[in-house]
């Protein structure tokens, strides 16, 4: 496999990941009572998550000198 093929691959499973954060939030904060602190976590995950996509799209993308 070639290193961009890899950077794919991980980049889609991180976007799914980020996309599936979204659904578990939403389901923590309808149950009652709310677990502030575990949606938090999840937060700062996503946060990392979304992080990571931006240095990996950034790693696909080449260099273009104008």
């Amino acid at each position: 496999m070639t290193d961009q093929l890899v950077l794919k691959e991980k980049l889609a499973a991180l976007k799914t990941e980020h996309r599936d954060m979204d659904d578990v939030i939403q389901r923590l904060t309808e149950q009652f009572p709310v677990d502030q602190l575990q949606i938090q976590r999840l937060k700062k995950r996503k946060l990392l998550l979304k992080d990571m996509i931006a240095r990996l799209e950034s790693q696909l993308v080449p260099d273009i000198i104008a």
